[in-house]
């Protein structure tokens, strides 16, 4: 298993702009969460196994923030012709094994990943009102195979000061995961 590090994009990025079909084909994008007092955009996948250890945890933080307004969405970019079970009709079958109440995008050019300077699986990115970047990294310490339970500590600690309208704490630890799947040719500048 492979660890790859999310990138730390610069806090106060403005949230990249995507428009991404849903697993039902419905086209989500940005401005459809214009008004959330937060947004939480995750880079996903289904195969992962950083994100089949946390989505449980994941699927009951999505509950509980997104009835106090958080807008969440995931999204997943990885090259289903080389993983075929991230594709869109797998990711279907996963919000309903999961239980994910939030939107499931897929991202078939990968171009919204590279935006976002996504890397891994999973990846967290938290912005404000303006959809500014206040927090990128990782969900909580817990990983596969070590002792730590699954609480979303750091994601809820960031979620909980845009709600309340303080600053988030600017020590943030990467989120580690598999790499984004990458179509051949496709990799990013920051890959590898």
């Amino acid at each position: 298993m492979v660890k790859t590090a999310s990138t730390m994009l610069p806090l106060g990025t403005s949230a990249p702009d995507f428009s991404l079909p849903d697993t039902t084909g419905k086209t989500v994008s940005l401005c459809d969460f214009a008004d959330a007092p937060a947004l939480l955009v995750i880079f996903m996948c289904n195969h992962c196994p950083f994100v089949k250890h946390v989505a449980a945890g994941l699927a009951e933080l999505a509950r509980q923030y997104q009835a106090k307004g958080v807008a969440v969405v995931g999204i997943s970019s990885n090259d289903v012709e080389n993983f075929p079970e991230d594709a869109p009709e797998k990711m279907a079958e996963e919000i309903e094994l999961r239980g994910y109440t939030f939107p499931y995008l897929y991202d078939h050019t990968q171009e919204v990943a590279k935006a976002y300077r996504a890397a891994c699986t999973p990846d967290f990115y938290v912005f404000d009102r303006e959809q500014k970047l206040v927090y990128r990294g990782e969900m909580d310490a817990s990983r596969p195979g070590n002792q730590i339970e699954v609480t979303g500590k750091n994601l809820r600690a960031a979620l909980d000061a845009v709600l309340a309208g303080q600053p988030v704490s600017e020590e943030q630890a990467p989120s580690i995961g598999c790499n984004i799947k990458w179509k051949p040719g496709n990799e990013p500048d920051y890959f590898g």
